[in-house]
């Protein structure tokens, strides 16, 4: 099966170490360091702002709809892909996209095993931890575990699924609405959802989180 894992840095063969591309980077961001053509930490701050902000705001703003809108969550369910590329969120790492709903009897849990395959168009760039070793095999062998570290606990009855993300299909966790949101506005919808609601491994906030 062809697959972007073909086209990786192949991280998961040599994860202690950098791969060539990295290796690269790193030398190009020296040069440019030392010859004061750019700051490191703007560089950081400008993909922390990617990574936190822009990029899951998108997403955010899928599950939002999602939420507020019964026709676009039927869509949703039956083709994201499209229903997606409806709000403009489209392109690279997300063409094609399926949405999996958390329901009062299953928890979602999104990884991919073997690199970082990851929904850049409606999650912006995948956090460090999505991309390391142990996150990707504790989420498969022990997904409560994984949940237990970023602060979620399910109840026992509840079923953790986990889906495992390639270069053909990635996916979009639709958390469950908090109580007390009904009649809130889209926007005010999206402030709810975080980028970790949205990979599994949190929660939507609740109503008294965000201000009125």
């Amino acid at each position: 099966m062809h697959s972007d894992h073909d086209h990786h840095d192949h991280d998961h063969d040599h994860d202690n170490h950098y791969s060539d591309m990295q290796a690269r980077v790193l030398a190009l961001e020296t040069v440019l360091t030392e010859k004061g053509l750019i700051d490191p930490l703007a560089l950081d701050a400008i993909v922390e702002t990617y990574e936190t902000k822009i990029g899951p705001r998108n997403g955010a703003r899928v599950v939002a709809k999602a939420w507020a809108d019964g026709a676009f969550s039927e869509w949703l369910a039956i083709d994201a892909t499209s229903a997606i590329a409806s709000l403009g969120y489209t392109g690279r790492q997300g063409e094609h996209m399926r949405a999996v709903f958390n329901t009062n009897e299953t928890h979602n849990l999104v990884v991919c095993t073997l690199c970082s395959c990851y929904p850049w168009s409606v999650l912006g760039l995948p956090p460090v931890w999505y991309k390391a070793p142990a996150y990707r095999a504790k989420a498969v062998m022990d997904p409560r575990g994984v949940l237990s570290d970023f602060g979620v606990a399910l109840p026992q009855d509840k079923k953790v699924r986990v889906w495992d993300s390639t270069a053909e299909l990635r996916y979009l966790v639709v958390p469950q609405r908090p109580e007390g949101t009904e009649g809130w506005s889209e926007e005010r919808l999206a402030e709810l959802v975080t980028r970790d609601s949205m990979i599994g491994t949190g929660l939507a906030r609740s109503a008294g989180e965000v201000a009125a």
